[in-house]
């Protein structure tokens, strides 16, 4: 049997999500490579840059697999911030923030 989207991944648990957009475009991320808004990409304060994790809303079930490729969000109780193209993928954009579960894909790291 298919494994449900929800299961793949090694679960983070759960925390707030907010997202960065184009005020921030072209900026250097902490990889070096330049911020694109349109790209599925998002900080995190930990993770090694380049992992790849599934970000689930659950308010509507849906969900996106970000790449790692910047440090932060340093805002209290944030977990993750996304991308514009991200956030907009999983019906956050309107919200601004919102719980997400964090699934890390686990094999998929550099």
């Amino acid at each position: 049997p298919m494994e449900t989207l929800r299961s793949i991944g090694r679960s983070m648990g759960m925390g707030k999500a907010s997202h960065y957009g184009p005020g921030l475009a072209g900026n250097p991320t902490a990889s070096g490579e330049i911020f694109n808004p349109r790209k599925l990409t998002a900080a995190h304060r930990t993770l090694p840059l380049g992992s790849r994790v599934r970000v689930i809303n659950p308010r509507n079930g849906q969900s996106v697999v970000v790449r790692i490729n910047d440090r932060g969000p340093f805002v209290a109780g944030r977990v993750i911030d996304l991308s514009t193209a991200a956030a907009r993928r999983i019906g956050l954009m309107q919200q601004g923030v919102g719980r997400v579960e964090l699934r890390l894909l686990v094999g998929e790291s550099v």
